[in-house]
């Protein structure tokens, strides 16, 4: 498989210090040393929202020093990600990375920011050599921000400040594919060559994706626990099945065109043996009273991967919870949990859990980066950066995912195929959590209509 050419950039250690300032005696203003800082960080020119970041600024003090002892203090790094696309066109020209700082809440008032721009800093980034596998560290240490003040007003007072970050830019080659169509259709997913779009390469089929729902996931044998499974965990995996696929669960007081269940998808190879699979194992049912599937009460896929010399023989891999949240913005909140068998026990690690807007879509990812538990030292099942992204569009909008895989977790294409069944299973949360005022799409609810 040939990759594409992928480049991470990290803004690491950010802290800012501020000098001793007068406070403006009337008390109005903004005045930096009590007033939440933050910084945003934009690669110069770049069109993409996604390459631009907001990230609050801890304070040190003025006689701080930029050894070590600061360290405690600094702020979450900040990751960008290039994908080929930005890649090539930040490699034909310098690209720059503009740090703004400021001070004062974040947003704003009547089309007014709420806060004072301190001044910004600018570091150049040689993307070329990122890309071509070369770590690049292109600032490391504390840098002035913001203007002198004028010589023309003894009285004028210069805020000016510094920071301190790291600023480091190294390749991260991913393997990416993209689904032919909705994964409900029963698409062909293929592998975009390295290069990328546009580069004139054709892709290449690598999968076939079937979806089945209610009584047709039932009569399908590709998903039947075989020996090559631990007692335990065939005896809770037929459990799951067989509470699903056959119309027991929490829904039997919902009339039949409301229950989603049953769904499964299957991830076959080029020579039609099923590889990988996602399976609808927890219904998705409305909370009591409400007509959308709650935080409290989610419902759940198992992530399955074709194990041994039999295309029958299957082990659980991960398992998603999806629902509804409330609040000012509607999103589909996720949780991904990797599933190990221990014996007469099973035990779960916990290795994404966010939200995606209903509205606009956006990505599932796999990342330590992005997960709190993960960079607070919580063990991380995985060796190195990034590990998986799909895209996920909004509410009634076709789909066809595309989906990203850090080259160094795949050994094979069973690695990409649970990926890839993991990704369809996403998209179809975004059906499966629709308020149940919606009808479902005639290609979720087959044998319903049947």
């Amino acid at each position: 498989m040939d990759p594409c050419a992928f480049v991470r950039l990290t803004v690491d250690q950010l802290l800012l210090k501020l000098p001793a300032v007068p406070r403006p005696s009337s008390g109005a203003g903004v005045h930096p040393s009590n007033s939440p800082c933050f910084c945003t960080l934009t690669l110069q020119d770049h069109p993409s929202s996604s390459l631009s970041r907001t990230a609050l600024l801890p304070l040190a003090s003025a006689s701080a020093a930029s050894g070590p002892g600061a360290a405690a203090a600094y702020a979450d790094p900040v990751v960008l990600s290039l994908d080929a696309e930005a890649v090539r066109r930040l490699s034909a020209r310098p690209a720059e990375l503009v740090v703004s700082v400021h001070a004062g809440p974040t947003g704003s008032s009547c089309g007014v920011s709420a806060s004072r721009a301190l001044g910004r800093v600018r570091v150049a980034i040689d993307v070329a050599r990122a890309a071509a596998g070369e770590t690049v560290v292109a600032r490391d240490g504390w840098v002035d921000v913001g203007k002198p003040a004028s010589s023309a007003s003894s009285s004028a007072v210069s805020v000016r400040a510094q920071i301190h970050m790291v600023v480091r830019a190294e390749p991260d080659p991913r393997y990416v594919f993209q689904f032919g169509g909705e994964p409900e259709c029963g698409p062909v997913v293929y592998q975009v060559p390295g290069g990328a779009a546009g580069g004139g390469q054709q892709r290449q089929p690598v999968f076939t994706c079937r979806f089945s729902a209610g009584r047709r996931a039932a009569r399908s044998r590709s998903l039947t626990p075989q020996s090559s499974m631990t007692r335990s965990t065939s005896r809770r995996l037929r459990s799951w099945l067989s509470s699903t696929l056959h119309g027991e669960g929490r829904d039997g007081a919902h009339s039949r065109r409301e229950q989603r269940k049953g769904w499964t998808v299957t991830i076959h190879d080029l020579s039609g043996s099923p590889v990988a699979a996602a399976s609808m194992v927890t219904p998705f049912v409305p909370s009591p009273g409400s007509g959308r599937v709650s935080r409290a009460n989610p419902g759940s896929w198992l992530i399955l991967q074709a194990t041994g010399a039999g295309p029958s023989s299957w082990k659980p891999w991960a398992r998603l919870e999806a629902w509804r949240e409330r609040g000012p913005v509607d999103a589909l909140g996720y949780r991904l949990e990797l599933v190990f068998d221990s014996g007469p026990h099973e035990c779960a690690v916990p290795i994404a859990e966010s939200s995606i807007s209903t509205k606009r879509g956006g990505q599932f990812v796999i990342d330590p980066a992005t997960f709190p538990e993960a960079a607070a030292g919580a063990a991380w099942p995985f060796a190195g950066g990034f590990v998986m992204g799909s895209t996920v569009e909004g509410e009634g909008r076709a789909s066809r995912p595309t989906v990203q895989v850090g080259v160094q977790h795949v050994t094979c294409m069973g690695d990409v195929a649970v990926f890839v069944a993991l990704s369809a299973a996403v998209d179809l949360c975004m059906d499966a959590c629709k308020l149940f005022s919606q009808r479902l799409r005639k290609e979720l609810c087959q044998d319903q209509d049947e």
